[in-house]
């Protein structure tokens, strides 16, 4: 295990060191967008109130969309962009300076996929062909449009490597309660073992996708940690399916705290320490504001690169007006963007995605 951790971390140095030398015209647009982002944290810091206001209207959204997608626990939808007024109390300084701090200059360690590297990865599960492309098609199929689909990206910004990646949900959020009452199913081993086996032919990253239900991140994570210990293995949280004590997962949209990505966070941190591995990749989806709670109380640790991917489908204008207003005015760390090759009309070029400011370094496919 570790000389393979080794073997990788070196594999990921070389391919995607940051300094990466720029000599097409996307340059002028990476610059943009990296002073697009620099400006989202100043804004962040001179005007929380703003920040509050926002979260007000996603509480809004939330309760109108979770009534529009009662009927199906997999589907997405864009979020119109509405402007309310309200005041709040500040966010906390501490959280500002960490954000400007972490998303605005700290080197990355060895082994770091991002900023140096794009991952284009496929979602869904072998079990259905209705949660995303992963389960469709057959696998090799699946894995060469893929790879043709990274290829595009490469095409769309050549200064960027990118890797390609299989995002596979391993614990799926249901509408009955099971035997343990936890509203999820969890996948058997046979089947993470086989999506592993699609991965390493191919030399992508396997990404384990966790819908908790009624559960917790805690007891969900626990039987990835054989897994999570691989050095090309990384984990995703899935809030729209992550349930209190009295919902069930399709009839509302989902919440988690950062106390719970936290939870995530920390037991990868401690992984990569353990086992020397480079640094994991920890994505958290967002279509609305009030699926991810206390963001600013979010542990940012080097160990762990933190992407928080819009997750919303729907017309480009949504899309951006989406990606505007649940990731470029919340600020983490980096920023994904999820295209559905159904739901998405028309649907966005590659060329289009890597213009987005700021530039998507996670692009996911449904």
């Amino acid at each position: 295990m570790l000389d393979s951790a080794r073997a990788v971390t070196a594999r990921l140095e070389q391919r995607c060191a940051s300094a990466t030398r720029m000599t097409n015209p996307l340059a002028a647009v990476r610059a943009d967008s990296d002073s697009a982002r620099a400006d989202s944290v100043r804004r962040a810091q001179q005007d929380s109130i703003q920040l509050a206001s926002a979260d007000s209207l996603g509480a809004a959204d939330s309760v109108h969309d979770g009534a529009a997608r009662a009927h199906s626990p997999h589907r997405h939808r864009a979020r119109r962009a509405r402007r309310v007024a309200a005041a709040a109390a500040p966010q906390p300084a501490s959280w500002h300076d960490e954000v400007a701090r972490r998303a605005l200059g700290e080197a990355p360690l060895p082994g770091s996929l991002f900023p140096g590297c794009r991952v284009v990865a496929y979602y869904g599960n072998p079990f259905s062909k209705r949660m995303g492309i992963l389960g469709e098609i057959n696998p090799d199929s699946m894995l060469a449009r893929l790879q043709r689909q990274s290829d595009e990206y490469l095409r769309a910004d050549s200064t960027t490597p990118v890797v390609p990646a299989l995002e596979l949900i391993v614990t799926v959020a249901q509408g009955t309660a099971g035997r343990d009452g936890m509203y999820r199913a969890r996948m058997p081993d046979s089947v993470i073992d086989k999506v592993a086996s699609w991965a390493e032919r191919r030399g992508y990253l396997l990404i384990l996708d966790v819908q908790v239900g009624r559960s917790s991140v805690r007891s969900e994570i626990a039987p990835l940690i054989k897994y999570l210990q691989r050095p090309t293995v990384h984990l995703a949280l899935d809030p729209e399916f992550a349930m209190s004590a009295t919902k069930v997962p399709g009839h509302v949209i989902g919440t988690l705290d950062a106390s719970q990505v936290n939870v995530a966070a920390d037991t990868l941190a401690a992984l990569v320490t353990q086992y020397q591995l480079p640094p994991k990749m920890l994505i958290v989806h967002r279509f609305t504001r009030p699926m991810l709670t206390n963001h600013e109380r979010i542990h940012l640790d080097p160990r762990v690169q933190m992407v928080i991917d819009m997750d919303g489908f729907g017309a480009p204008h949504l899309k951006r007006s989406s990606y505007l207003h649940y990731i470029f005015d919340h600020p983490v760390q980096f920023a994904g963007f999820k295209v559905f090759y159904k739901n998405d009309k028309p649907m966005l070029t590659p060329e289009q995605v890597v213009k987005l400011k700021p530039i998507p370094v996670f692009i996911m496919y449904q």
